[in-house]
């Protein structure tokens, strides 16, 4: 009986222990991770990195709004013409081709899709590019980002 009541009591501790730090993580980073970011113009954007194909699939369009300075940044391999569209989103977004560190086109303020008319825009690049970042539609015109500028990407 007394193994038992151990038992309990040591199973008991642990699922707090558990409760408390799967709370704590969802608000928390561990120490050793820094978030990501891209820097164009002094301009800091925490981003979320899609990571699989699945994650370039939905971007963001799971989500109603976008806070402020924050992003998401497409990442691939090789440079090419890869297209987006705005497919299920909530808002308007910026989107931003990036090659070699610099931007090579922009899209400001794409549209979320017209329900009446069913078309969607397709966006690609003017040249190759290697990763995409979408940012919150008119940031882009804010702060007088162009084609040429020098993209600085961390933690990625």
């Amino acid at each position: 009986m007394k193994k038992i009541l151990i038992l309990f009591g040591a199973l008991f501790v642990i699922a707090l222990l558990g409760s408390y730090f799967s709370n704590y993580f969802k608000t928390n980073s561990f120490p050793f991770m820094k978030t990501p970011s891209v820097t164009i113009k002094s301009q800091k954007f925490s981003v979320t990195v899609a990571k699989t194909l699945k994650d370039t699939e939905i971007g963001l369009s799971e989500k109603t709004s976008l806070p402020q300075n924050q992003g998401m940044l497409f990442a691939f391999k090789d440079p090419g013409f890869y297209p987006f569209w705005m497919k299920k989103m909530k808002f308007p977004i910026d989107i931003i081709y990036i090659n070699k560190n610099k931007i090579v086109t922009i899209f400001e303020n794409a549209a979320v899709p017209d329900p009446k008319t069913q078309q969607i825009p397709i966006y690609k690049p003017e040249t190759q590019a290697n990763m995409v970042l979408e940012i919150n539609a008119g940031l882009s015109k804010k702060y007088g980002f162009k084609t040429g500028d020098e993209v600085k990407t961390e933690n990625l």
